[in-house]
């Protein structure tokens, strides 16, 4: 698929998300990114800002199977992947899959599962694949979780351990509405829910296509090594206990390459990697006792990383056409 391609389809799919949430084109565009580049989402917000309703447009606008599951305390493993059941009608034990057999999965308060039920989804996340009494079940192509948590109750709920965070391509904040945005929200959903009159504007192959493309972006050494750098600038800060993985620097990859495709360029730049870092990073770190009671969360020391990191001189990309 050519990058105009993949372009057109992100804009048409964008353009049916904003028939539903209203003012949000920067979190719908990572949204996109997620998808485009096989990655998995984190939206985290306080209850309302329209979590559950944003990832439910996604699904309705494209021809796929989609699946919810609400996590509780109360949910087990095998209510996720499935389990192997007797027949009594045929005399042998069958497979009954699970939600997790879809395209898009949405995790609704994934944070309220046990930490035992949280782990079944760690194999699905990064192998695409399900293993249940020793045998190994492929999932479908593309497969997107896309995962909601509140984080300000405490009550009742698991935080996510470290690991499972590092599945997530993106974590997203949505944030409140302006004044002008809500009385838009009001509005839009006076007396009609739109999100019913949304229909598809992508297929499974558009999909599949444009995840096998988006790779053939343009990347400068140079750009690679801006990446590295960032990330092992994480790994030496004063106020970070636990740096980005290599999986992190593989995923900021990824998702530049994709915004560089919604930007309308078929190669990467600096400021590329700069503004997916934050949603690409900042979940992958983990701060000082001190860090995070003083900062509240890692951006701040992610900024300070992007602000003393050496950037790329431009020529290298005013020179990106002729290297291809």
């Amino acid at each position: 698929m050519e990058f105009d391609l993949i372009y057109n389809m992100a804009s048409s799919i964008k353009k049916n998300i904003k028939k539903v949430i209203v003012g949000k084109n920067e979190v719908i565009d990572l949204l996109l990114v997620a998808l485009i580049s096989s990655g998995h989402v984190l939206l985290e917000d306080v209850p309302g800002t329209g979590k559950t309703l944003l990832a439910k447009t996604l699904a309705k606008s494209l021809d796929c199977s989609f699946k919810r599951v609400q996590f509780t305390p109360d949910l087990l493993p095998s209510d996720i992947t499935g389990i192997n059941y007797f027949n009594q009608k045929v005399g042998k034990f069958e497979f009954r899959s699970g939600p997790i057999f879809t395209n898009i999965l949405l995790a609704d308060e994934l944070n309220r599962a046990t930490p035992r039920t949280q782990s079944s989804l760690l194999e699905c996340m990064e192998e695409r694949q399900v293993t249940v009494d020793g045998e190994t079940k492929t999932l479908d192509t593309p497969f997107m979780v896309i995962a909601t948590q509140n984080p300000i109750e405490t009550q009742g709920t698991f935080p996510l351990p470290e690991a499972q965070l590092d599945r997530f391509l993106i974590k997203i904040n949505m944030q409140y509405p302006t004044k002008d945005q809500g009385m838009d929200i009001l509005k839009r959903f006076k007396t009609h829910n739109p999100i019913e009159d949304i229909t598809p504007v992508a297929n499974v192959e558009d999909i599949k296509k444009a995840q096998e493309s988006y790779s053939k972006v343009y990347v400068a050494d140079d750009i690679l090594g801006y990446i590295v750098d960032i990330v092992e600038a994480t790994r030496k800060h004063t106020d970070v206990v636990l740096g980005v993985s290599p999986r992190g620097s593989q995923a900021l990859l990824k998702a530049s390459e994709v915004y560089a495709i919604l930007q309308k360029r078929d190669y990467v730049i600096p400021d590329d990697v700069k503004y997916m870092a934050g949603p690409v990073l900042s979940h992958r770190m983990i701060l000082t006792s001190s860090a995070s009671i003083r900062y509240g969360n890692s951006n701040v020391v992610l900024n300070d990383i992007l602000r003393n990191v050496p950037v790329p001189s431009e020529e290298v990309f005013n020179q990106a056409g002729d290297e291809k």
